[in-house]
C-alpha cells in the first residue's frame, strides 16, 4: 500500500513538474509584448491621436473628449495627477503654443487589448517673463480597448533633461 502511494505521488508530482515550468516559460513568453509592425491600422490610429493631442496647444482637436477614457488618469512633468476632466478644462482655453510637434511615437502591444506608447514631442511656450522656450516632453501613454475603441487610460510625462 505505501509503495502504490508513493508512486502515485511520485508521478503527480512528476507530471506537475514537467507541466508547471512549461506554463511558466508560456505566461513569460506572452508577456514580452511585440513592437507594433509599420502597417499595423491599430498602431497608426494610435499614432494618429498622440499627434492631434502633441499638436493640440498649437492646433486644438477633440483628442481629449475622444480618446481620453473617462476614467483617465496622468502625471504631468510637474508631478501633480490630473484627470480628464481637468484635461477637458485646459482644452477650452485658447492655443498657448507654436511650432508644436510629435517627434516620436512606437507602439508595443502586450496582448490584443493593451498598447503602451513610448514618444516624445516639442513646442514652443511663453513663460511668465513673457520670454519664449522650448519645451520637449518624452512620454508614456497606456491605451486599452475596451468594447472595440483604443483609448488612453494613464499617461506619464516628463521634460526631456537634455532639452
Amino acid at each position: 500500500m505505501l509503495t502504490l502511494r508513493f508512486w502515485t505521488s511520485a508521478f503527480i508530482v512528476a507530471t506537475f513538474l514537467l507541466f508547471f515550468p512549461s506554463q511558466t516559460t508560456f505566461a513569460q513568453t506572452s508577456q514580452q509584448g511585440t513592437w507594433a509592425a509599420d502597417n499595423d491600422a491599430d498602431a497608426k490610429l494610435m499614432i494618429e491621436a498622440e499627434r492631434k493631442w502633441a499638436v493640440d496647444d498649437c492646433l486644438p482637436s477633440n483628442v481629449v473628449d475622444e480618446y481620453l477614457a473617462d476614467d483617465f488618469v496622468g502625471t504631468s512633468p510637474a508631478g501633480p495627477i490630473y484627470t480628464k476632466a481637468d484635461m477637458m478644462k485646459e482644452h477650452s482655453a485658447p492655443p498657448a503654443a507654436r511650432d508644436c510637434k510629435l517627434l516620436s511615437a512606437k507602439v508595443r502591444y502586450f496582448g490584443p487589448n493593451v498598447a503602451i506608447i513610448y514618444g516624445s514631442e516639442t513646442a514652443i511656450h511663453q513663460g511668465a517673463d513673457g520670454k519664449d522656450f522650448k519645451r520637449t516632453l518624452i512620454w508614456t501613454d497606456t491605451w486599452m480597448k475596451r468594447n472595440g475603441k483604443w483609448q488612453i487610460i494613464a499617461v506619464q510625462d516628463m521634460n526631456d533633461p537634455r532639452k
